[in-house]
């Protein structure tokens, strides 16, 4: 009995594998019959299976195949029957074509760059916003990286700040002294080829900082040091004897004794093009080495007040600067107390600046700059493009008429802070539009108290240019002034370059309209509804 109960259940077992074929074909019929009676293919629907629903959507149905969606629902599904139930034979299937493998990132793609266009890559880069800290993040990328990045021609302009600048005097030293130790490193591997270099608020370790430049910077160009300390003469003078190409020199909002600078001119003076100063007490005896024709290269000439400031007036000598440095092109003498040596009777005038393009004596203080003062200027200097007179209150038109310059592009006489100069009225803004208005692009009278009908002189200049050109003029500021709409308007109307346009507080202005314009777009707003205002008696100004 034993044997024959043994083999009754391999019976059964058989029988259901031998039946589980037609079943799993039965099945399989009825889903493709269900699948092509509710979407059948061309029909625009599609059907979505779900552990309880069979949904009939609209629109075509996901990539993947009928048969591929059907195989992967058996293979969810729990095996059904006895352990020992034979499984049934898989339909035999087509084998695919293979397909080429997928195209990935490429790891290398950086190494098939080459060297000399990943750095032009970079210089871009570099040009655009300093080597730092750019260059330092590319060299951690990859080794081709790390190369391009260490080539010294992208480290030609560098600023160093220590960190914790502003704090405590403790914290500055120990910042300092660990940008130091880094510097004693980049110095020979990276600077080789520097050309600029601006140091900001050293205090203690600036001799030794210029102490590696000039021993591992011989292409300096530029040097700026702004609000730094403890810069001596041993110090400035090493470094005009080993940076033989140094010639230009910023040295404001920093303290610096007069004799350094004076020993740093002796030496390098020869090949100095710009110079910076700070106006202090010991100003002058810069300003002496320099009229001593000790820079007779000098181009860049800037002296300007620091925050603190000095109300000792400097005296300088027109003539004696102008043999000094001939080749003078920019002057800035910027918010100072300027007063003139008077030339003398029967004193010849100097040689002038036949090289000056720009003239700036612009000044919130006490100004004596007169008519006469500005004749010995600029008597020589018929190049002269921008001349900034703001807060020069001596100065009238008919001194600018007699200058020799033609070609003037940017003229500012705005007087800034001072209410009162609205009730001078002063004439004479004609002489200035009628002898520059081919030629300027930037007119400034802010302040000034010419009367109404002499600023509408002075303004119709622009709109009778000959030929039928349009004139230059793209800034003009006639802040507080005496302007009125009709000007206004034909101003607008005849420069359709202008960007810039500031109506404050103009009193014979319509309200709402006394603003600064910019942009061509806020112009011409401005002038429709000038236009309109003029057009509606209504509106009236305030």
């Amino acid at each position: 009995m034993a044997p024959a109960a043994a083999r009754r259940p391999r019976r059964k077992a058989s029988r259901r594998a031998r039946s589980s074929p037609l079943a799993g074909a039965r099945d399989r019929s009825a889903e493709d019959w269900w699948w092509d009676r509710l979407a059948p293919s061309g029909s625009e629907y599609h059907l979505l299976q779900a552990d309880s629903m069979l949904l009939v959507l609209p629109g075509p149905g996901p990539s993947r195949s009928r048969a591929h969606r059907r195989a992967s629902r058996r293979a969810q599904r729990p095996p059904s029957g006895s352990a020992g139930a034979a499984k049934p034979k898989p339909r035999p299937r087509p084998e695919p074509a293979p397909t080429p493998p997928e195209q990935g990132p490429d790891a290398g793609w950086g190494d098939r760059i080459p060297l000399e266009v990943l750095v032009q890559i970079f210089g871009l880069l570099v040009a655009a916003d300093g080597p730092m800290p750019f260059l330092g993040r590319a060299a951690r990328v990859c080794r081709r990286w790390h190369e391009a990045a260490s080539q010294p021609a992208l480290w030609h302009t560098v600023t160093l700040s220590p960190p914790m600048a502003g704090r405590a005097v403790k914290g500055n030293v120990k910042a300092e002294k660990k940008l130091l130790a880094s510097l004693e490193w980049l110095m020979p591997n990276r600077f080789s080829q520097l050309q600029r270099l601006t140091l900001i608020h050293w205090k203690s370790q600036v001799h030794p900082v210029l102490k590696l430049v000039s021993e591992s910077c011989p292409r300096l160009t530029f040097l700026k040091l702004s609000d730094c300390h403890g810069v001596t003469a041993d110090t400035l003078v090493m470094l005009a004897k080993a940076c033989g190409q140094l010639h230009s020199l910023n040295l404001q909002h920093s303290m610096v004794e007069s004799t350094a600078v004076v020993s740093f001119l002796e030496e390098a003076g020869s090949r100095m093009r710009k110079l910076w100063l700070t106006y202090t007490s010991q100003t002058t005896a810069i300003l002496g080495a320099l009229l001593s024709s000790c820079c007779p290269q000098l181009q860049v000439l800037e002296v300007s007040t620091g925050i603190n400031h000095s109300s000792t007036p400097l005296q300088l000598p027109v003539e004696a600067l102008q043999k000094g440095c001939p080749r003078l092109q920019v002057l800035r003498l910027l918010n100072l107390m300027w007063l003139p040596k008077p030339s003398g009777r029967g004193v010849a005038l100097g040689p002038g600046f036949p090289s000056l393009e720009e003239l700036c004596l612009a000044s919130s203080t006490c100004n004596f700059v007169s008519n006469e003062v500005l004749g010995r200027l600029l008597h020589g200097s018929p190049n002269l493009r921008l001349l900034d007179l703001r807060g020069c209150t001596r100065i009238t038109p008919a001194g600018l008429h007699d200058l020799p310059c033609q070609e003037l592009e940017q003229l500012h006489l705005g007087l800034y802070g001072v209410s009162d100069r609205l009730t001078l009225v002063k004439e004479g803004s004609s002489l200035l539009t009628q002898k520059w208005y081919h030629t300027l692009r930037e007119l400034d009278l802010s302040g000034q108290g010419f009367s109404e009908k002499d600023l509408e002189q002075a303004l119709a200049a622009f709109s009778c240019i000959p030929g039928g050109s349009h004139p230059a003029l793209c800034s003009l500021n006639l802040r507080a002034t005496r302007v009125t709409p009709n000007t206004v308007s034909s101003v607008i109307s005849s420069c359709p370059g202008l960007l810039y346009l500031n109506l404050e507080s103009c009193r014979c202005l319509p309200r709402g309209l006394k603003r600064a314009y910019r942009g061509v777009e806020e112009v011409q707003w401005c002038l429709e509804q000038l236009l309109t205002s003029h057009a509606s008696p209504s509106v009236a100004p305030d």
